[in-house]
């Protein structure tokens, strides 16, 4: 019996993190809760190795499969920790996402900040008229070619064509689509702003997020990216059927890439994924007064 509860804590642990992943994995507010979490589930296996180390018993053999589980589970939001910047053959163009925070007052400095980072392609979310209208004329010269929607907007170094918003099932355009001109050629993208998360409420991001998924699984086009507000973490259930058709690059370095919230970051739910681009690099940048950090994504075209 002492053996057994000196044990005890390493089952606890496992256990733990098992229930963490399961969690992580079910469809809903627990999904969605899970995902949140699982990151930091990898605090507990600090205390679980050692753990294990010291006792060296039977159920030492939960710490190896504890962590197996958890990087599994994490796989798609594990960030590339060996990989360095990639050199460019052809032209590097950068994608650029935020969500300003309505009422912020910050469109612009987000826009300038943007810029300034070398985003060609700048995607700005949760926009009311006035921030449109700030972020179009701090834009106005370095970006010519712009898009607005509902709370979305696009602008860009290069020509936009094919432009519309979309509701995606919503009754409100929190959305768009537009072909970008790069000089390698025509790149699709999509620019959300998923409906928020609190609890109880969390249908109508779901059903955004299905829509869009089911765009995604409608859309032909070989050179792809959509970004935006998600608010869903990286492996939220959510997520799936956007991930059955794109793929997000993963965070450089030892980092997440957490974006929100943007003083002390605890979970990532901007994103930017693409199909048939070359990744050249990543990164999370504070930017304006918004409670989201930026996320951008640099492809060479």
């Amino acid at each position: 019996m002492p053996r057994l509860r000196s044990d005890l804590p390493i089952v606890l642990f496992s256990a733990a993190i098992g229930a963490l992943v399961v969690l992580a994995l079910v469809p809903g507010v627990a999904g969605t809760l899970g995902a949140a979490t699982l990151p930091w589930a990898g605090l507990l296996l600090v205390p679980l190795g050692l753990l294990a180390l010291l006792r060296r018993s039977w159920s030492s053999w939960a710490a190896p499969v504890a962590v197996v589980v958890w990087l599994v589970a994490l796989a798609p939001a594990l960030p590339d920790v060996l990989g360095g910047e990639a050199s460019a053959r052809g032209t590097p163009v950068t994608f650029a996402s935020q969500n300003v925070e309505a009422l912020s007052g910050g469109s612009a400095d987000s826009a300038r900040t943007l810029a300034g980072l070398g985003g060609d392609v700048i995607a700005l979310t949760e926009m009311d008229a006035a921030a449109r209208t700030r972020a179009t004329e701090a834009l106005a010269r370095s970006h010519p070619y712009s898009y607005t929607a509902g709370t979305v907007g696009l602008w860009s170094v290069y020509p936009l064509s094919h432009a519309e918003g979309l509701t995606l099932g919503l009754t409100w355009k929190r959305a768009l689509r537009a072909d970008v001109a790069l000089p390698g050629g025509t790149v699709r993208v999509y620019v959300v702003h998923a409906a928020s998360v609190r609890p109880g409420q969390q249908a109508g991001r779901d059903s955004m997020l299905g829509h869009l998924a089911d765009l995604l699984a409608a859309d032909h086009a070989t050179r792809m990216v959509a970004m935006g507000d998600f608010n869903a973490a990286t492996t939220d259930p959510a997520l799936r059927g956007i991930r059955r058709h794109l793929a997000e690059p993963r965070p450089r370095g030892l980092t997440f890439g957490f974006t929100w919230p943007a003083r002390f970051p605890l979970v990532r739910i901007d994103h930017i994924f693409e199909r048939g681009l070359s990744v050249l690099g990543t990164r999370v940048a504070k930017a304006g007064r918004s409670d989201h950090r930026a996320v951008l994504a640099t492809f060479d075209d």
